[in-house]
């Protein structure tokens, strides 16, 4: 962002997404970012989940045309291993101080509390997911939640349709078209910046 010789920046994303921390920090860097020089995300060919959440920070989305985005929504994962551990004899122990310590540990069935709490994160960081996507992508929150914010990943011609990227392209078409913008405001500035020519009759 400082190197006055970077105009634009292109941003290849080729991910099935990953965990949340982290992601709403870097994703607020990019938005803040791009009013200063032109972001793209350049799906290519997967941004989903996590992925998907920080191309939605950028200037623009493209993706390539077999690429797919989306998948947007939280989840986490509980494995009951007691049935399994008890037929090989073994009976795991935990020693704790503090109510809620070893809840939803793999060793037990997930209790309904410990499951509640568990689904309140996951609600917490979609509604975090949800409105990092609307302002990224300058949409309501609702139109997320209820279109293409329920958790499918789409394939190029949906994803344009539905609002999720905003070009096809290929990563190539992109950075040319990224090179183009940056020269124009490469020229635009150096106009700007320019002295004034002097007048003949005023000296």
């Amino acid at each position: 962002m400082v190197d006055q010789q970077v105009g634009a920046i292109v941003i290849d994303i080729d991910s099935g997404g990953g965990e949340v921390f982290g992601v709403p920090e870097l994703a607020d860097e990019i938005l803040s970012a791009r009013g200063q020089k032109k972001i793209v995300a350049s799906v290519n060919a997967f941004a989903c989940s996590a992925a998907y959440w920080i191309a939605s920070a950028a200037s623009e989305i493209t993706i390539t045309p077999s690429g797919m985005a989306g998948s947007i929504g939280i989840y986490a994962l509980h494995v009951d291993w007691s049935k399994a551990l008890a037929n090989e004899g073994i009976k795991p122990t935990f020693v704790s101080a503090g109510k809620f310590k070893v809840e939803g540990n793999p060793f037990e069935p997930l209790g309904e509390e410990a499951h509640a709490a568990i689904q309140d994160d996951v609600n917490k960081y979609y509604e975090m997911f949800v409105a990092a996507v609307a302002k990224g992508r300058r949409v309501s929150k609702k139109s997320v939640r209820e279109g293409f914010g329920e958790g499918r990943m789409v394939m190029a011609a949906d994803a344009l349709e539905m609002g999720v990227v905003d070009r096809i392209a290929t990563l190539d078409e992109t950075i040319l078209r990224a090179l183009a913008t940056a020269k124009r405001s490469a020229g635009a500035s150096a106009e700007a910046e320019s002295p004034a020519p002097k007048c003949a009759l005023c000296g």
